[in-house]
């Protein structure tokens, strides 16, 4: 399976692009050569746009490059292009759009006079195609999705890109074949190695590019190659949501939830499918599903279960995700389970498990699934025992002693079972793991004795209250805690990551944000 690692340079992809398809295209070396080169200008051009300001040497002669740093802006429509100099301030420069996309043949930069030239041109004629063409390539310039792009680039563009049929117009050069002389499949064979944090840029190189991503049917090759990037998902306030791309180490700010108050102060699942986020809750007397797509950067509802549910456990392999056990609208537990399938939008009712729980916690391991611990029974005990079904069997068998168990402090409190948090377990390379919120430990469980023992430890600042409001999830090959230390006023959060195969817990420190330190919701998205 192949994991990013350092995609901190733009280049790094072009260098794969070129050794994994170098000896495919022959003669055509030398065009891919040159147009990693011209996009890797361009992208670097678009960037400093996205400033609102850029070294003029970069773009023109040296004997031009007395302009040595001014505000500027390209307008590129129909191979025109316009440039305006004026005194504004950084903030208005920041604030002005960049229109129609650059097609990948079209990165030579013009003279000044031809840039004048140009301008009284396209200002006699107007632009054509609607200004909107670069936001739907994934730039974007409103306050949600923007700060999505502007963090890191972003995956998708924003949600203008469901108004029909603009993005289909346009000019016959805009080939099916993206990359004219090697072909459909391999230019797609080399953009599934590029990070999806450049595909909102690689969107807005033409109309062809753009719709390969937004269909998501490069997500789909990216699976069937196993090219894989996990990014983070949580919500540290109410309808709010944050992503962070652990490889670059940046922060996204997802568009805002629209919902009403009985959703916000419901209990909510969060689930990590595909390329969705669905978030589970409640309005007034019924369930509902927001989902999250990153192909358009927005959130849509209407989506419902075969039977609708809350507190469950659910886990995502690829496209698919079981939830299993939780309460209907009534309250009364479940032993039921459904599959989703992303791809298709569909929701399949499983056979039901042997016992009905609500607050457990689900997983994939070895291409089965599990469903752990929870509170089941007409007195709501605690179970120890956990689930697993066989997806090519359909069949649930019973595991005793699956759960890590009720924490120490908890049963000489004698809390109620519902107190504390559904159990914090996660799964990397196929192995279990388990926090330890009130020991501060880290346990791994033995498949074959089928039991506990500790690894190591916790973060120092992993705090929670008996288990909420701290995220321990798999992340790739690592396995990531999500929390911050309990402190008056706005507090801030912090992600650390261990991983397991280089020996006992060393935590690194990814990254820290002033948010609130509590997590209500956290998913991890591998695409």
């Amino acid at each position: 399976m192949c994991y990013f690692h350092n995609t901190n340079q733009v280049p790094f992809f072009f260098f794969l692009l070129i050794q994994s398809v170098g000896s495919a295209i022959g003669p055509s070396l030398f065009f891919l050569w040159d147009f990693g080169a011209r996009i890797i200008a361009w992208v670097e051009l678009r960037e400093d746009m996205l400033e609102g300001r850029c070294l003029l040497s970069r773009a023109f002669s040296s004997a031009e490059a007395q302009w040595s740093c001014m505000s500027y802006r390209f307008d590129v429509t129909n191979e025109k292009r316009r440039r305006e100099i004026d005194g504004e301030d950084e903030r208005e420069c920041r604030q002005r759009k960049l229109c129609d996309p650059l097609d990948y043949r079209e990165t030579r930069a013009g003279t000044p006079s031809e840039l004048q030239q140009s301008n009284h041109r396209s200002e006699g004629r107007g632009v054509e195609g609607g200004g909107s063409d670069y936001r739907n390539g994934g730039g974007g310039d409103s306050s949600d999705s923007g700060s999505l792009n502007e963090a890191g680039g972003g995956d998708s563009s924003d949600s203008d890109s469901l108004n029909g049929g603009e993005e289909e117009r346009g000019d016959s050069s805009d080939s099916d074949s993206l990359i004219d002389p090697i072909g459909r499949d391999i230019s797609i064979k080399c953009l599934i190695l590029c990070s999806r944090s450049d595909y909102g840029s690689i969107a807005s190189l033409n109309r062809s590019f753009r719709s390969l991503i937004r269909s998501g049917d490069l997500y789909k090759e990216r699976r069937q190659n196993n090219v894989i990037e996990h990014w983070i998902y949580f919500s540290c306030h109410l309808l709010e949501w944050e992503a962070f791309d652990p490889i670059r180490r940046r922060w996204m700010r997802l568009p805002r939830m629209t919902s009403n108050e009985c959703f916000m102060c419901s209990d909510k699942e969060s689930l990590a499918v595909g390329t969705e986020l669905l978030v589970f809750g409640k309005e007034v007397t019924s369930h509902v599903i927001y989902r999250y797509s990153i192909l358009t950067n927005s959130w849509s509802s209407g989506m419902r279960m075969n039977a609708p549910r809350c507190l469950f456990g659910s886990a995502s392999l690829g496209e698919i995700a079981i939830l299993a056990g939780g309460c209907d609208s009534r309250g009364n537990i479940l032993s039921s389970a459904e599959l989703y399938n992303s791809e298709t939008q569909t929701w399949l009712t499983l056979p039901s498990m042997n016992k009905p729980r609500k607050m457990c916690s689900g997983v994939f391991m070895d291409g089965k699934f599990y469903v752990i611990g929870g509170i089941g029974g007409s007195d709501s005990k605690v179970l120890t025992c956990g689930e697993e079904y066989n997806l090519e069997t359909k069949t649930w068998r019973e595991i005793p002693n699956m759960s890590p168990g009720r924490i120490g402090a908890v049963r000489e409190n004698e809390m109620p079972a519902t107190a504390e948090a559904p159990p914090l377990v996660a799964v990397v390379n196929d192995e279990l793991y388990a926090a330890d919120y009130s020991d501060m430990e880290v346990r791994k469980y033995d498949k074959e004795r089928k039991e506990w023992y500790t690894v190591g430890r916790l973060p120092e600042r992993a705090v929670s209250m008996n288990g909420w409001g701290l995220a321990f999830r798999a992340c790739g090959d690592r396995l990531v805690v999500i929390g911050g230390p309990r402190t008056l006023g706005e507090g801030y959060i912090e992600l650390n990551s261990w991983v397991p195969s280089e020996g006992p817990p060393q935590w690194d420190l990814l990254a820290r944000k002033q948010l609130g330190n509590f997590v209500y919701n956290c998913a991890v998205m591998g695409c």
